[in-house]
């Protein structure tokens, strides 16, 4: 169970996550060594499941960013396993997910160009014998970053 002291260290890490447990305990009010063993309880529950840098796509060369919509043509055990071995593969893809509606994946993607993103989807994606059709986005701007969850 969360109580507000444990909200506003997650919300606090999810903003910042090089805070030490010092700094932690002064926005908290409690001494480092609490903020500390707080800090250590939530990770071991899995609230806090890593920590990770946010890169700069575009500095990194890698100019596209884009959706792709996958429609299955087979539904089955062995089509949906294939299929996320492919996914997790592939380094283009960011994340992926299962959705409900048309589409039965929705992947995210980052390319180096227009012709890197049409490799993934003629050569990689399309020529999978699971995968019925696909429809991409590519992303114009992006309005908002990922954001930190409601805490």
């Amino acid at each position: 169970m969360l109580d507000a002291t444990d909200t506003r260290l997650l919300s606090a890490l999810q903003k910042d996550a090089h805070l030490t447990a010092h700094q932690l305990g002064e926005l908290l009010n409690l001494s480092a060594s609490q903020a500390g063993r707080r800090r250590q309880r939530l990770e071991a529950e899995g609230y806090i499941t890593g920590y990770a840098a946010r890169l700069d796509p575009v500095k990194l060369g890698l100019q596209v960013q884009g959706f792709i919509q996958v429609h299955l043509g087979t539904h089955g055990p062995e089509q949906s396993a294939s299929f996320a071995r492919m996914v997790n593969t592939r380094p283009e893809i960011s994340s992926a997910w299962t959705m409900t509606g048309e589409a039965d994946y929705l992947l995210h993607v980052y390319c180096d160009d227009l012709s890197a993103l049409n490799s993934l989807l003629h050569e990689v994606i399309l020529p999978h014998p699971a995968v019925a059709r696909v429809q991409s986005q590519i992303v114009m701007d992006q309005l908002k970053r990922d954001a930190p969850l409601p805490t």
